[in-house]
């Protein structure tokens, strides 16, 4: 099954831009042989994956982390070498010698958290995006013209120094403008595509489009998180696709380009709908996991006697802020500083802590490595 999404026109300048169809694209899209196995395994996997959320007692804290996980692998995708570990040290304290990658993460679970609660009372437009985009881009590290929350004024292009070298040129400003209305259209009004087909089209349009100067491939993954959630296909946001879209980064772009260029949207949509089932999978299992860390540690709890209460109110906190220090132990429990570091001890004697950097001996931090193993 192929569809012209486009092709590349020459430009008034001399170079050719990629100029999208109208979209969706008119040709008939049938699940039919690997496409509805693909299909039909995936929605099998969201189902078990939206019933076992329901039994974690802080669903709260796990969509905070994932959170988190999504922004470093989606920033890594980009070139970002920062990782999950540095972002969550960031919020407790200042790290060195990746500053800047570490804010392009803390820029992505802005984004990310300001897009999940707009959605709560606006729609799923193209001003929607732009807000989200002025997060995610707004302070933080990008080329001088990323103008956060405005659609490019100017011809952008992938790869190569120049327009004529360049791997992918996209649309010219007034086909993005088209293109961009039609892609408004495909996400607000009732279709006969199933959301699943619904939310890969929109993705690779998105992308197709590349209607930002910097920042475009990130904000086209946060859109599918979005829709997600918009569309209720689980209750709660616990499906990001950035961590297996980084692991075939690849194939990832090469079948994006096929997308655009061949109009192959079949592979495109087994690729993606193979990453859902994965991706829900995984999950599935992360939830086994963590509930099973929750309950060995809570039953250690026991073994601090008269510091158990203040000892389980910090093995809660520690489930969404799995580094800490001994000023932190000191804001969750009430604790002075002399005995914050007695009961930050304690957890490392009963290894639920460890220090991050045992050479350091003031400003210690401590991770709760069991649990963030089980999402890296």
């Amino acid at each position: 099954m192929a569809a012209e999404i486009g092709r590349y026109v020459k430009q008034p300048n001399g170079f050719k831009a990629f100029t999208p169809s109208k979209f969706p694209p008119t040709v008939r899209i049938e699940l039919i042989g690997k496409t509805e196995r693909l299909y039909s395994a995936a929605l099998r996997s969201l189902g078990k994956l939206d019933g076992i959320t329901h039994l974690l007692p802080d669903i709260d804290f796990f969509i905070l982390m994932y959170v988190r996980k999504e922004a470093a692998h989606s920033s890594q995708i980009e070139g970002t070498k920062a990782t999950m570990l540095d972002s969550l040290r960031a919020e407790v304290e200042p790290v060195s010698g990746a500053d800047s990658d570490v804010d392009d993460i803390v820029h992505y679970v802005k984004a990310m958290n300001y897009g999940l609660k707009r959605l709560e009372e606006f729609p799923l437009s193209l001003r929607f995006i732009r807000e989200v985009h002025g997060i995610l881009m707004k302070d933080g590290r990008a080329d001088n013209n990323a103008t956060p929350g405005e659609f490019r004024t100017s011809q952008n292009w992938i790869g190569g120094h120049a327009l004529s070298t360049a791997h992918y040129v996209p649309p010219a400003i007034p086909d993005m403008n088209r293109s961009l209305g039609d892609l408004e259209n495909f996400l607000s009004k009732e279709n006969d595509f199933p959301p699943l087909i619904k939310m890969a089209l929109a993705h690779a349009q998105f992308e197709t489009i590349h209607p930002f100067n910097d920042g475009n491939g990130r904000t086209g993954r946060l859109l599918t998180t979005f829709y997600l959630c918009r569309e209720k296909i689980l209750e709660r946001p616990v499906l990001y696709l950035s961590e297996y879209l980084k692991k075939h980064r690849k194939a990832y772009f090469d079948l994006l380009d096929r997308y655009h260029d061949d109009g192959d949207i079949v592979s495109w949509l087994n690729f993606f709908l193979e990453g859902v089932d994965t991706v829900a999978t995984q999950a599935i299992e992360t939830c086994g996991k963590v509930t099973a860390l929750r309950e060995r540690d809570i039953a250690r709890m026991q073994n601090l006697g008269r510091s158990a209460e203040r000892g389980t109110l910090v093995l809660k906190e520690l489930f969404r802020q799995p580094v800490a220090t001994a000023k932190t132990i000191e804001k969750w429990t009430g604790l002075t500083r002399v005995n914050a570091n007695v009961l930050l001890k304690k957890f490392v004697t009963l290894g639920i802590l460890e220090q991050v950097n045992k050479k350091e001996t003031y400003a210690r931090s401590f991770i709760y490595r069991d649990y963030v193993k089980i999402f890296t």
